[in-house]
């Protein structure tokens, strides 16, 4: 059930934002109104339309002792009757705590795990499926570090992922990607298991982490190495140490002043990536069921290639289309995790 005081002060605010605004509140002031009456404005939207059912089955309710309005009524009775629950559960989904983070750009990053050459190919393959679903959805995809091995695979990739949504979409990808198939090293065709871990932190704001200068220490050293460790080559890499976390972060851009700029970009990420799961682990802890906790230890996911057979394990899906997927076609998975979730978030709500 709907808390109807719940409605009434979404109502009551939709209604002060909509005065304030034609009030013409200054500068920021108006920006900031501007985002939460934007915000809000589905969300009464869908209480008006379960409201209206409401009112309207309670109308069919008191027409029901009119003879004459009988047959008219058992038809709207049943409309009512569908579209009631479908209104009510609109709402539910519409009143769920938005995660501030989902409609940021990302940092990806993926590492190889167990398996050595053949894990990191596995991570190149991760790597190109990411880039590719990115490029579908109009998001730009740019590569701030790599670390390559000879055979072409990631030992290490750090990408920035940029275009609005991309961490409510991605967001559910973090944790261990498990491979299972031939590796092309492999002369005797037996199946190898091999694993990497994928990381997907929303970007932050300078405003949102404060990093003082007397925090860091930045080393500028020469990208070049041997076996084509880097793929952008440059003299003039940048690694950025966190004093206090010990974080390290490295790019090699094309300048020493992008290199700054991309390196500071991914340490705010990740410090900010820190903040959010303290913040949020003992409500994770308290939930009745979720998608994932989070942890970067967790297996979340079996690519079978023998079989064309991709398996998420957090919420029991398989489907057979492994090749479109390593295409970039996650849509269906992405689609499938975000229903779970909210399904555990609607659970939460039941006393």
């Amino acid at each position: 059930m709907v808390p109807e005081e719940r409605l009434d002060q979404i109502r009551a605010r939709f209604e002060f934002l909509e005065a304030r605004m034609a009030e013409g509140a200054g500068g920021g002031d108006l920006a900031a109104l501007g985002r939460e009456y934007a915000e809000l404005r589905p969300v009464v939207e869908a209480i008006a339309h379960y409201r209206a059912l409401h009112a309207e089955r309670d109308e069919v309710e008191r027409l029901r002792t009119d003879p004459e309005m009988r047959e008219l009524v058992e038809e709207e009775a049943a409309r009512i009757a569908t579209e009631l629950p479908e209104a009510e559960h609109a709402v539910q989904l519409a009143l769920l705590p938005k995660d501030a983070a989902d409609e940021r750009s990302a940092i990806l990053e993926i590492r190889a795990g167990t398996g050595g050459e053949e894990a990191a190919l596995f991570a190149a393959d991760l790597a190109r499926m990411y880039q590719r679903h990115a490029e579908a959805r109009g998001w730009r995809f740019e590569v701030v570090e790599a670390a390559q091995t000879e055979l072409g695979g990631y030992r290490e990739l750090v990408a920035e992922v940029s275009g609005k949504g991309v961490f409510a979409a991605l967001k559910f990808e973090s944790g261990v990607h498990r491979v299972q198939r031939v590796p092309e090293t492999e002369s005797g065709g037996r199946i190898h298991t091999s694993a990497a871990t994928v990381a997907v932190l929303p970007e932050a704001e300078e405003v949102e982490i404060d990093i003082p200068a007397s925090d860091i220490r930045i080393d500028t050293m020469r990208a070049s190495g041997a076996g084509g460790q880097h793929v952008n080559t440059t003299d003039s890499a940048v690694r950025i140490t966190h004093l206090p976390t010990g974080i390290v972060v490295t790019s090699s851009e094309k300048s020493q002043h992008q290199n700054r700029a991309r390196a500071m970009q991914v340490l705010r990420a990740r410090l900010y990536d820190r903040e959010r799961a303290s913040s949020e682990a003992a409500r994770a802890a308290a939930r009745k069921g979720q998608v994932g906790s989070g942890d970067r230890s967790e297996r979340i996911r079996t690519y079978n290639f023998p079989q064309g057979r991709l398996t998420d394990h957090r919420i029991g899906l398989t489907l057979y289309k492994l090749d479109q997927v390593m295409q970039g076609d996650l849509d269906d998975v992405i689609s499938a995790l975000g229903l779970a979730d909210q399904a555990a978030r609607l659970a939460e709500l039941d006393p």
